[in-house]
């Protein structure tokens, strides 16, 4: 890779941006949206559940977007593209909830496809970003870019939901369709904003061949390294997704938290989750001219720190009350942010590795494994719980043995990524020397 090519940090901020916008979205359809309908109308919970649900699942389409941006050659119309249909979906979802006060299938058949368009435009938009990145992000910044994009999707989330919560009081279908078309609006501002002359066409010649898509997926699949990291990236975001939705009901029933004791709890786990992101941010871009481990090997220590985590977790359900549970959930959430943020460093560096304009498909054939894991993760953790209640009959064990299983996908996780380095390729996904730098290959 070029230095003369890449982005800076400037650049990789404007794409942050980028992913901001896309998170406002996303929040309000699978967060606000979400609480309408099972508390303002009455709704089963399970209706959104399924809705968010088929919004991962239309996500399998990723591979097939990213082959469309390898064809073409570049990657901004298709961020701007998804952004657009993205923002649609979220204003026929805010049309279909105001539907369904009165006409509840009809509703519920709008906001089927206003879930589809927003999977897609996630999709389109989420995979050539983080291609472009991929593409002109040197090697020696791919951990930091990682943690800055991923930590400003986070503060899209977190400022959406601050702004949308004070403008949305009191509640009507009108002024929430308002508010998520200012939203849309205001994220496809951004995103064209932040992307307008930042790619770079010498680095995105179109695919000259432009064989079928299927071809251009079977190419990908015989390719060890990517066959091999999809696999990782489908367990690991299982297990990484599956304590989702079970953990503040295990802080209430096992350790007798408070509704708002349960919430600060998710509120330590995200700030442990911080401190992982920008551990690895650090390691990988140096300290006083040193680079601390590599992307592999942070990735690997990331997913066996989520095993002890979690192990502890389910330790502390048959230990009881006296179990320090906040300062074990911060722990968590530093493995968490960890190896999120190195896994996604990987992705980068390996998007590459391969044939040649092969970029899109690769890293949509990830995405849709990050999405299918995140859809399963979250429904089979409660499941599971469910289940195990049941059949145990006491709430702390049943929850350990939940939290013994995601523990073991992660050790599982962490053996998939040690084998990475044992495919063939010919780029390398250490995080360079500074004197090295210049010369690494570019993911």
């Amino acid at each position: 890779m070029n230095p003369r090519n890449c982005i800076g940090w400037f650049g990789i901020v404007r794409l942050g941006f980028v992913q901001a916008a896309l998170g406002a979205i996303v929040v309000i359809a699978t967060s606000t949206m979400n609480r309408v309908m099972v508390v303002e109308l009455a709704l089963p919970a399970m209706l959104p559940g399924a809705l968010v649900a088929l919004h991962y699942a239309v996500q399998i389409l990723r591979p097939r977007l990213g082959f469309g941006s390898d064809v073409g050659g570049r990657r901004t119309p298709w961020i701007i593209g998804g952004i657009g249909v993205l923002g649609v979906g979220g204003v026929l979802a805010a049309i279909a909830i105001g539907l369904m006060a009165t006409q509840v299938a009809a509703g519920i058949a709008l906001a089927v496809l206003a879930f589809m368009l927003i999977g897609v435009g996630v999709g389109a938009a989420g995979t050539s970003l983080l291609v472009l990145l991929a593409k002109q992000v040197e090697p020696g910044k791919r951990a930091a870019a990682a943690t800055i994009v991923w930590m400003m999707m986070i503060l899209g989330f977190v400022a959406t939901t601050v702004i949308v919560g004070n403008l949305l009081d009191p509640y009507s279908a009108e002024r929430l369709v308002a508010i998520t078309a200012a939203v849309a609006v205001a994220a496809l501002a951004i995103a064209l904003v932040a992307t307008f002359g930042l790619e770079r066409p010498s680095l995105t010649e179109p695919e000259a061949a432009k064989p079928p898509f299927k071809v251009a997926l079977r190419e990908v699949w015989s390719e060890s390294r990517a066959r091999r990291f999809t696999i990782f990236v489908f367990v690991s975001m299982l297990a990484y997704s599956a304590q989702d939705l079970i953990l503040e009901p295990f802080a209430g029933s096992v350790f007798g938290f408070t509704p708002g004791e349960s919430t600060k709890l998710a509120g330590v786990q995200h700030g442990g989750v911080f401190v992982g992101m920008i551990l690895v941010a650090l390691a990988g871009t140096g300290w006083r001219g040193r680079r601390i481990g590599s992307l592999q090997q942070w990735t690997v220590g990331g997913c066996v720190a989520s095993c002890i985590a979690l192990a502890a977790l389910a330790f502390g359900g048959l230990a009881g009350s006296g179990w320090p549970l906040r300062e074990n959930v911060f722990l968590l959430g530093v493995a968490n942010g960890a190896f999120a943020v190195a896994a996604i460093g990987s992705m980068m560096s390996y998007a590459s590795d391969g044939r040649t304009g092969r970029e899109g498909v690769r890293m949509g054939l990830w995405g849709a494994a990050q999405a299918i894991a995140f859809g399963i993760g979250g429904f089979a953790g409660a499941a599971a719980s469910d289940v195990a209640r049941a059949m145990i009959g006491a709430d702390g064990p049943a929850y350990a043995l939940v939290f013994a299983a995601e523990a073991l996908m992660f050790l599982v996780a962490a053996r998939l990524a040690s084998r990475l380095t044992a495919a063939p390729s010919t780029r390398s996904s250490e995080f360079p020397s500074t004197a090295g730098a210049q010369l690494a290959g570019q993911g």
